[in-house]
């Protein structure tokens, strides 16, 4: 199968210094990323213009973004999904891919890890 291309991305993130860390890396891939930084952002914004690719935080001022996975795939199916959280035991990553995540990335983030998942979740 050929390399899979996001044509948007979406990031979902109420940290300014996570947001800016994704744009840079996202834009060396030729990527550009749209923002949100709470869930109902977020809604609007995969209704508005839907991306290929969210990147979504866990903890948002308005909810766990690992409960919004499957309000995600549920309406959005083709659309990845990249959870980003600080807690990585076993059982959230497990929940996060149980509910539909096509991918993990623990914080502390950093280029490599982001773009090796990148580069994994690839089809």
């Amino acid at each position: 199968m050929g390399e899979r291309v996001y044509s948007k991305v979406l990031i979902i993130d109420d940290e300014p210094d996570v947001c800016f860390l994704f744009d840079r890396i996202l834009h060396k891939r030729n990527l550009k990323a749209g923002h949100a930084y709470n869930l109902a952002e977020a809604a609007r914004a995969m209704y508005s213009d839907t991306p290929s690719l969210v990147f979504l935080d866990n903890n948002l001022p308005d909810g766990q973004g690992i409960d919004f996975i499957p309000y995600l795939k549920l309406h959005y199916p083709q659309t990845r999904v990249i959870m980003v959280t600080a807690n990585d035991s076993i059982s959230d990553k497990n929940r996060a891919f149980q509910r539909g995540a096509d991918g993990f990335l623990s914080k502390p983030l950093s280029l490599d890890l982001i773009n090796r998942t990148l580069d994994k979740i690839k089809e």
